[in-house]
């Protein structure tokens, strides 16, 4: 290549990306940069320094009230790590109904909207995959208990009624996430920088969302999490996300669930009787901190006897981590099969991304490859 036709390629090159932000200007979604700053964990001052601008043009620009000059905007874009495309309308808005953090203040707004951000990208791709493979139908059923209920039965009754939704045969919950995907629940692990967010449910329409978190390597207590959250998602459609009450609701209803007050009752000790314990933590799921707070609100182990249990957790160091042999974690697998079976029919993940409207990376984040392709959507 000579000198005159490299110039020419690079000014061609020039013209092409001009007319790309030129374009993506013109196409400028307000919605979009706030999504991109979100999803980055970075406050509005935080990005303005990163492109030198201010504070305040950052908030005209998510406003709506005028969009970026050319120059700002691929600024924009190179500090947030997408394309300029990103910023043009992406597909249609997923209402998303408040979601259901267990402690607002153990977490940063920050950090809430960073993991919202992930559960609003996460919809866009479900979203897409849906136009190209056909998903479970969203049935889970709706048992509404006030979030004025301190003690009532509305939470037993709820989890008896998803129980019987989700066909659970009595006794155990083999693998509570397969039961929540083939019943349409989208399940996610969040990215390492969502770390602090605990588990968290979203009543997204059409299909709902359960994101755990992804420093939790605790199989027993995961289920447990997974329970708590599609305990929101059955009765607290309209409640206020993260008082007491509607926690320990959730708390109960995960209880019922997981540990049907029929089938363990009989088998619950009414001491601290380890080796019993650790027996029920292999065969029904959980952890034996749930099992003792199970027999304490069954009535089977009086109140001063947990008390002296849970002090013995702690005093052996099991709260953190409790003994026995680690089990891997119940992974989802409908959006990672979703994905497979849309690059068997030639949709592969740089074409997905672009028709959900969202980075290559974070598609990978969300919903990251497997060595093996799946058969199915929701496995057997």
């Amino acid at each position: 290549m000579n000198e005159r036709t490299g110039s020419l390629s690079e000014h061609a090159g020039e013209d092409r990306t001009g007319r790309r932000v030129a374009e993506a200007r013109l196409l400028f979604d307000c919605e979009r940069l706030t999504l991109a700053r979100r999803l980055r964990g970075l406050r509005k001052n935080q990005l303005a320094q990163a492109v030198g601008t201010t504070p305040a043009a950052i908030g005209r620009y998510e406003a709506g009230v005028q969009p970026p000059p050319e120059r700002v905007l691929s600024r924009l874009a190179f500090a947030l790590g997408v394309p300029v495309e990103f910023f043009g309308p992406g597909r249609a808005p997923v209402a998303l109904d408040a979601a259901h953090f267990r402690s607002l203040r153990s977490t940063t707004q920050i950090e809430r909207d960073q993991a919202l951000a992930y559960g609003r990208i996460a919809t866009d791709i479900a979203r897409a995959l849906e136009d190209l493979v056909e998903f479970p139908a969203a049935e889970l059923p709706e048992h509404p208990v006030s979030p004025d209920e301190i003690a009532g039965p509305g939470p037993v009754q709820a989890a008896r009624l998803a129980r019987e939704a989700l066909g659970c045969a009595p006794g155990p919950v083999p693998h509570l996430v397969r039961a929540l995907e083939r019943h349409g629940v989208i399940v996610l692990v969040l990215p390492p920088s969502t770390e602090r967010v605990d588990a968290f449910s979203i009543g997204a329409h059409p299909r709902p969302m359960v994101l755990f978190n992804p420093a939790k390597g605790d199989y027993w207590r995961n289920r447990f999490d997974g329970a708590h959250e599609l305990g929101h998602l059955v009765m607290h459609a309209d409640a206020e996300p993260g008082s007491k009450v509607v926690e320990d609701q959730a708390h109960r209803f995960a209880a019922e669930f997981l540990m049907p007050a029929g089938d363990i009752a009989g088998e619950l000790p009414a001491t601290a009787d380890w080796a019993r314990l650790a027996e029920l933590k292999e065969a029904w799921g959980v952890s034996m901190a749930a099992l003792l707070y199970r027999a304490r609100t069954l009535g089977i182990m009086p109140e001063a006897v947990y008390r002296s249990a849970m002090g013995g957790l702690a005093k052996q160091g099991w709260r953190r981590q409790e003994p026995g042999p680690a089990l891997p974690l119940e992974s989802p697998s409908m959006l990672v099969r979703a994905v497979e079976l849309a690059g068997a029919a030639g949709v592969d993940r740089d074409r997905l991304a672009g028709l959900a409207r969202v980075t290559r990376a974070d598609l990978d984040l969300l919903v990251p490859a497997r060595p093996r392709a799946g058969v199915g959507v929701t496995g057997s």
